[in-house]
């Protein structure tokens, strides 16, 4: 069998699991690697904790989540809301994409009402393309990407449009029970309501699947609508 590495970059410590925890625990469940890259913990906006106690916190839910999903966790020193897009957070990125080399990459989708969110899908754009380049000398060598999507995230919903679909029943009880690591999601921290939205959003999803749930992903401009029962089309578990 193929092994396949899948990597998810969100802006805030929580993003990457409500995003791609799903295919995630899809592809660790059937002996692949994963890794979740937090670009910032999303250390504000705690009813009652400081902005550096809640890092911490975040940080240990992160890993926390990232363990019960069979994946490693990177967390960058950024701070929440103030996220630069710059080279040096690019090419940092594009260093963790070259030393983990995945062959599947997973981010935000730029229409979005959050600037960190925004800011994750232009990083993430150009460490991919940084990190193909072999023109580019680094510590490791040059890694491609190849297969490559955005995912859903209700802040990011504007001209997001779903073509490619899969099946994730086999793990959807994995993962509602990883990601309640987080506190965020249990509605103590934010009124929105995280977990009945994304286990909507799985339901809504399988009438175009044709399964129990499924997560919906957007390819880069060109490509076709697409489902997989077993896994993302070219990268079938």
């Amino acid at each position: 069998m193929q092994k396949h590495r899948i990597m998810v970059v969100g802006a805030h410590a929580g993003d990457a699991e409500i995003m791609g925890g799903l295919l995630v625990a899809k592809y660790t469940q059937a002996g692949h690697q994963a890794t979740f890259v937090h670009l910032t913990p999303g250390e504000k906006g705690h009813k009652t904790l400081s902005s550096e106690a809640y890092a911490r916190q975040k940080e240990r839910e992160a890993q926390e989540v990232a363990k019960a999903l069979g994946a490693e966790c990177i967390m960058l020193p950024y701070k929440d809301a103030e996220l630069p897009v710059n080279d040096e957070v690019k090419y940092r990125l594009c260093d963790i994409i070259r030393k983990a080399k995945p062959d599947i990459l997973i981010t935000h989708w730029k229409g979005s009402m959050h600037k960190d969110h925004e800011a994750a899908h232009y990083i993430t754009e150009d460490a991919r393309f940084y990190a193909a380049l072999p023109a580019i000398q680094r510590s490791e060598p040059a890694h491609g990407a190849w297969g490559y999507w955005y995912a859903e995230n209700w802040e990011d919903p504007y001209g997001f449009e779903v073509d490619t679909y899969v099946d994730v029943t086999d793990v959807f009880d994995l993962w509602v029970e990883a990601v309640q690591h987080y506190e965020l999601f249990g509605g103590q921290v934010s009124d929105f309501r995280y977990m009945d939205y994304y286990k909507s959003l799985a339901v809504m999803r399988v009438c175009l699947a044709g399964c129990r749930y499924a997560v919906g992903l957007m390819s880069p401009r060109g490509a076709l609508v697409r489902k997989s029962k077993a896994g993302l089309p070219g990268f079938e578990l």
